[in-house]
């Protein structure tokens, strides 16, 4: 059996319609590419159809301010994408006259473009004939040839890459590759995939091997930690409250959130809140009155750690400067977690 050429007739007759697989254009790609990086289609293309409405090309997107472009990622998490998508649309707006490299090693000088990136941008864009490997491409391929390389592992990076590079079409890559992460998407998926009507099922080795749901294998990750973040909810006469932008490495850099008190364990007290010394000499200096809002901690799950949140509101005759109007709020790029609290409530009526 040709396994390219039955993979691309497979995805002629099945793939999806997507505003992205209409064009070439390397900007739609990379856009297109960074924003389903650990994000599924479906999540990830209203988003897609949001930035291309308010982006139309690069320069828009380099032009428009960093809060913009955070507000509009909202709830896509894995922020890192959203910070170096505005970075790397300056860079080649200002310092590449708007026009993307033109190849595989010119792509991956790119910030935020690693080897699945450039490899995608470069073989649809430029047919240049790189194999792209992503999450569906691991499962594909090691399912199909019964490999239990760790996925994760150097090794399994190499053994994949080398792999992809042999199957791969080169004279049709873009299609190739579209095709292969597509057959994982919606042939075989992660759970329950389709192999009946799979049409490698007569030559898939996992299949014969019923080893299935063994592959693709994958180094376990490492333990997760548990964080407890107390939001300071302040409401002023004034209708006025506080927000402050995360700054630093750690999650949600450059998104905005209420003042917060990270605790070691979870609390209920509303003294160690009044008594924290970061906020003490203004809740003394306001007449400042503390509750708790949420009964039980929010719980919010990432990848590598776990936060476990409470809400205090804060009530304060007056803010110091650096307040902002209630309803001015909403315009901030925030956390999903706080954007949950904020749909719950009437920060303006607090």
């Amino acid at each position: 059996m040709n396994f390219s050429k039955t993979l691309i007739n497979w995805y002629l007759k099945s793939r999806r319609e997507l505003p992205w697989r209409e064009t070439t254009n390397p900007y739609n790609i990379w856009l297109s590419e960074i924003m389903l990086q650990q994000t599924r289609i479906e999540q990830g293309l209203p988003y897609y159809n949001k930035f291309i409405a308010a982006f139309p090309s690069v320069f828009d997107l380099a032009y428009a301010s960093q809060d913009k472009v955070m507000k509009l990622w909202q709830g896509l998490g894995y922020y890192s994408r959203a910070r170096n998508l505005h970075a790397t649309a300056k860079h080649v707006a200002y310092e590449l006259n708007g026009e993307f490299p033109k190849d595989y090693k010119g792509l991956l000088k790119l910030k935020g473009v690693g080897d699945y990136t450039a490899s995608a941008i470069a073989s649809i864009s430029y047919n240049e004939p790189v194999a792209v490997v992503d999450g569906n491409v691991y499962r594909v391929l090691s399912r199909y040839f019964n490999i239990d390389t760790p996925i994760n592992s150097t090794e399994g990076v190499k053994e994949f890459k080398a792999l992809a590079m042999e199957l791969l079409d080169k004279k049709d890559p873009s299609n190739f590759n579209q095709a292969l992460m597509e057959f994982g998407a919606l042939q075989c998926k992660p759970k329950n995939p389709l192999c009946d009507s799979c049409p490698f099922n007569t030559s898939c080795l996992a299949l014969k091997e019923i080893k299935i749901g063994d592959l693709p294998v994958k180094i376990k990750k490492g333990k997760i930690k548990n964080r407890y973040f107390n939001y300071m909810v302040f409401s002023s006469e004034e209708n006025k409250t506080l927000l402050q932008q995360r700054k630093g490495k750690g999650i949600w850099h450059g998104l905005y959130e209420f003042p917060l008190i990270e605790t070691k364990s979870d609390i209920q007290e509303a003294k160690i809140i009044e008594e924290n010394n970061e906020f003490q000499h203004l809740m003394e200096a306001k007449n400042a009155s503390v509750s708790l809002y949420n009964d039980q901690p929010i719980i919010h799950k990432l990848s590598h750690q776990h936060i476990y949140a409470r809400f205090w509101l804060v009530d304060v005759q007056k803010l110091p400067k650096g307040g902002i109007s209630a309803e001015k709020v909403k315009e901030y790029p925030v956390p999903v977690l706080i954007q949950n609290f904020l749909n719950e409530i009437d920060i303006e009526n607090l």
